[in-house]
């Protein structure tokens, strides 16, 4: 039976583009447990999907709009020889210092950074798909397929290698490219062979969750939990702690950024283009952000959705902190999902929000904060808001 779902009582094929979606998003390395979950749909009919168009698709050789281009690249030379910081290079280029930083640092750092060079090597290092240690005879595609065939496991595997040939990186290869050459790159009799050596006995690597997970996503890196959120914060007292969500369109595949102020609840929505991966979610968080004053940038409070993994990244961009809310806890953030309600007025689940431009989030938003709000005693949040910034002149 192939993917789908039922609608009155019938069942119907995904659309073409939401299965390409999906295959896309496998393809780029996501397990099938995290793409059904970042697509609604079961993880049965995510392996259903893959395995209807034949295994993997072939990965595009074109580079995203989110990835530095070679003109990126020659104004981070610019910077450098009038002798800018990494900082300032970002905010020219509507970048994060760590990118520019990590940029420079890999490619020769400030003396030695040549932008067609940097552009050159980043070109070679994404094209895809790269050719498999495994997939080249020689001694260390031996010394697997014999690992395998004794009933070693690929971990096994892995770490005799390391015993064995300590002075040979050559000789290095991890559990996860061995299971990736079996149940990806390997096909036919040569695949039929091996994966029967492994315990499992699978012809199709079962995704893997860590213990006690019941399907959340594994914790971002650095998270600060809500309750270590200073007492102010709380209490609403003080103005410039905001609450941040992401209102996802149809398909997934669009999103828009939405911030409510908690003692005002004054709203703010930035467009998100293309992915609301993490790189992109910061970039539009740190622009939104910035049109702010200093006084009414204080602390972001987000749930654990993986979009707000490069968290570190926009703290130090902007110097607000972020705090992270409990594990399917959405009234720790109740302010945003109020106002997430009252925009999906505006937005219908299931609408391509990729169609709205920034001018059109701004009226919606300008709309929102020129409603009376029983909770400021009727005054506008836009109202509230000027109230604070005027008393803090």
């Amino acid at each position: 039976m192939k993917a789908g779902l039922k609608y009155g009582g019938r069942w119907r094929p995904f659309p073409e583009e939401f299965r390409a979606a999906i295959r896309q998003c496998v393809a780029e390395g996501t397990s099938w447990r995290r793409t059904a979950a970042r697509f609604g749909v079961s993880v049965r009919s995510v392996a259903r999907v893959v395995r209807d168009a034949g295994g993997m698709p072939a990965r595009s050789c074109s580079r995203s709009d989110r990835v530095l281009s070679l003109k990126d690249r020659e104004e981070i030379r610019a910077g450098i020889e009038r002798g800018d910081s990494f900082a300032a290079i970002g905010r020219t280029l509507g970048r994060t210092t760590s990118t520019i930083s990590r940029e420079v640092g890999r490619n020769g750092g400030r003396d030695d950074y040549r932008a067609w060079a940097a552009d050159r090597r980043a070109g070679e290092l994404a094209r895809r798909p790269k050719v498999c240690k495994l997939a080249v005879e020689g001694e260390l595609r031996e010394f697997v397929i014999d690992g395998l065939m004794h009933r070693w496991s690929p971990e096994q595997i892995a770490a005799r290698l390391n015993d064995e040939f300590p002075d040979r990186p050559e000789m290095r290869v991890s559990h996860e490219t061995i299971y990736q050459s079996l149940f990806i790159q390997a096909r036919g009799q040569f695949r039929k062979d091996l994966t029967a050596y492994l315990r499992s006995g699978r012809s199709a690597r079962k995704p893997q969750r860590p213990e006690g997970d019941s399907g959340r996503l594994r914790g971002i890196v650095g998270m600060i939990n809500i309750s270590q959120r200073p007492a102010e914060i709380e209490d609403r007292a003080v103005p410039g702690h905001w609450e941040g969500d992401l209102i996802i369109g149809a398909y997934s595949r669009s999103a828009i950024v939405t911030l409510v102020e908690r003692t005002t609840r004054y709203v703010m929505l930035a467009r998100i283009d293309g992915r609301h991966d993490a790189p992109t979610t910061c970039a539009a968080l740190t622009e939104i952000i910035g049109r702010l004053p200093e006084h009414l940038r204080r602390s972001l409070t987000w749930d654990q959705g993986r979009e707000m993994a490069d968290h570190a990244d926009f703290t130090i961009a902007t110097d607000v902190a972020v705090y992270f809310c409990d594990p399917h806890s959405p009234w720790q953030r109740g302010s945003n999902e109020n106002t997430n309600g009252l925009l999906r007025q505006y937005f219908p689940k299931g609408t391509d929000l990729s169609g709205f431009t920034q001018a059109d989030l701004d009226t919606v938003a300008d709309e929102l904060n020129g409603r009376p709000r029983q909770t400021l005693g009727w005054m506008k949040p836009s109202e509230k808001l000027n109230e604070l910034v005027a008393s803090a002149a």
